[in-house]
């Protein structure tokens, strides 16, 4: 067993709210002891604050979710200013932009994003971004408002996507998708991306590994990432735990 961190892990949504402490403890048997639980929309803030203060090994980030757009209002950008300021979260997110689903208004996205890279800079705190079918825009928002850091979760661009991030300082994500041979680009991103950027993640109960296809994904089945990364890789299980802890814990500044 190795010590891991769980980069991305919606654990106060609903499904998990019939089991949470056992999906807790599962998740520290596999030696997922610290999860960094990013937020969706204003409406749960505070419950996933307090969910995360009940757990030890929790750390809270809070953002303005691009899917939840019809959620979202102005006022919630003054809110999140605050809740930084009084909770000192380890992130902003989860934010970015989303350009697959259908009647989420590309502007509005546009606006709230740029807002809290705007919030990232003003409090020195790393960005968890979402970008389907946005990878170029989101890169260049992080380029206008640079110097950032943070992270693309569930990254599903090209090689040179991929490399322009690196060369602004942000890691990816990586999760469920990796464990799948049909992920041929992915896989051979992460066979030879240079591991100072990578950060495992489950995305739960999102993206379910390969043979868990149809079932709630936790973060107990984060080895299963890590076994999959270090066999495209070439190296030891260890030795990517170790790496990719190193990075979560330098980018999120964690205890």
């Amino acid at each position: 067993m190795h010590d891991l961190i769980d980069s991305h892990s919606h654990l106060d949504v609903e499904d998990f709210d019939q089991d949470r402490d056992a999906v807790v403890q599962r998740a520290r048997d596999s030696g997922v002891a610290r999860q960094v639980v990013p937020a969706i929309a204003q409406s749960g803030w505070n419950r996933l604050g307090s969910i995360c203060r009940q757990y030890s090994g929790l750390y809270p980030a809070y953002g303005l979710h691009p899917i939840y757009l019809p959620q979202h209002q102005p006022s919630h950008l003054d809110e999140l200013h605050r809740i930084i300021e009084r909770e000192q979260p380890v992130a902003i997110g989860e934010c970015g932009l989303d350009h697959h689903i259908e009647g989420l208004d590309p502007s509005s996205q546009l606006d709230y994003f740029e807002a809290q890279l705007k919030l990232a800079g003003k409090h020195d705190l790393p960005l968890i971004i979402h970008a389907r079918q946005a990878l170029d825009e989101v890169t260049a928002c992080i380029r206008r408002h640079a110097p950032l850091r943070g992270v693309v979760h569930s990254f599903s661009g090209s090689p040179q996507q991929a490399q322009q991030l690196w060369k602004l300082g942000f890691c990816i994500g990586i999760g469920g998708p990796v464990t799948y041979e049909r992920a041929r680009r992915l896989r051979e991103i992460v066979a030879h991306m240079p591991i100072e950027f990578l950060l495992l993640e489950t995305d739960s109960p999102d993206q379910p590994m390969h043979g868990h296809q149809g079932r709630r994904n936790e973060p107990a089945l984060l080895p299963q990432v890590l076994a999959s990364v270090a066999g495209l890789r070439g190296e030891s299980e260890a030795s990517v735990a170790a790496a990719t802890c190193a990075n979560a814990v330098r980018l999120f500044r964690l205890d």
